[in-house]
């Protein structure tokens, strides 16, 4: 082999490896994160089968991923980790404003694509307003980044005219938790989304006929599913076209069924901008960013 062939066969292979490298770059598994809305355990039982469901509809290995807390499900949501995301809605704010997450669609879950936030309390605890909650125990699941259990909860106390130092401020790894306790006398109300009541996980642990809603914000577009703006265009209205439609063939509609949903229904940002003024009213103008590191 001559000097100008050695060059050329040099050349041609480094060009071969990478493209090698960007094929499979192109190919890494997509990450889907879901929050810990439910337990750990729960939540890749429901979720697992539409991460299947991708990786078939798009020939590209798809990995499900979700978090014991909401703190450690945030990190991974400023840390990028997720390509798609099912999260809250002040998860979804934060991370489109700062880490790149642009949303296409939300659930629709018991007939509704909306939800409101809501606290909950015994039939029997004879709590009949918010100003009675006061030096009472208020239960919140999942942190001061729920959006349903504690932001809008919070909101809800404060326009009942509680402030902070008014009641015993306590968490619960996820909201099921804190109607659950509630439902057990270790809490006087609980903070969460109107929905979570009639989630299986909670129907089947307790008699949730003893337990009624102390108070609701109004109904506001439900749980959000973004994608990681980076993403090649296409391969983003791909994923996008495949999980707005799976509920019109039989395949998908059985795999929303076994995820507890009706359906993924488009929705755009401007759809979030009622939980982005609770938020304000809550946190300030930088939505908590700066208390909530």
């Amino acid at each position: 082999m001559n000097r100008r062939e050695f060059i050329t066969y040099t050349l041609a292979g480094a060009v071969s490896l990478t493209s090698q490298r960007l094929v499979l770059a192109s190919t890494r598994p997509l990450v889907l994160g879901i929050f810990p809305r439910r337990n750990v355990k729960l939540t890749y039982k429901l979720f697992t089968p539409m991460a299947k469901y991708l990786r078939q509809q798009l020939g590209r290995d798809v990995v499900i991923e979700s978090s014991k807390s909401f703190k450690q499900f945030w990190q991974n949501v400023k840390n990028k980790r997720y390509d798609i995301v099912h999260f809250n809605q002040y998860h979804y704010i934060v991370s489109h404003e700062h880490h790149g997450y642009d949303v296409f669609a939300v659930n629709k879950e018991l007939g509704q694509s909306v939800i409101s936030g809501s606290l909950i309390v015994r039939k029997d605890s004879g709590i009949n307003s918010i100003t009675d909650l006061k030096g009472k125990t208020v239960l919140f699941g999942g942190g001061k980044r729920a959006m349903q259990s504690y932001i809008s909860a919070t909101w809800l106390l404060r326009q009942g005219g509680l402030q902070a130092e008014d009641y015993v401020e306590k968490f619960a790894v996820n909201p099921p938790n804190t109607i659950i306790s509630t439902y057990f006398k270790r809490a006087d109300a609980s903070g969460s989304g109107d929905v979570v009541m009639q989630l299986d996980n909670v129907r089947k642990r307790i008699d949730i006929s003893q337990l009624r809603f102390l108070a609701k914000t109004k109904p506001m577009i439900h749980l959000p599913w973004a994608i990681q703006g980076n993403l090649p265009s296409e391969l983003k209205v791909k994923i996008t076209h495949l999980l707005t439609n799976m509920h019109n063939n039989d395949e998908g509609a059985e795999i929303l069924r076994l995820a507890s949903l009706d359906a993924l229904v488009p929705a755009t940002d401007t759809d979030f901008d009622e939980h982005r003024k609770i938020v304000r009213d809550v946190y300030g103008k930088d939505y908590g960013i700066s208390l909530l590191k």
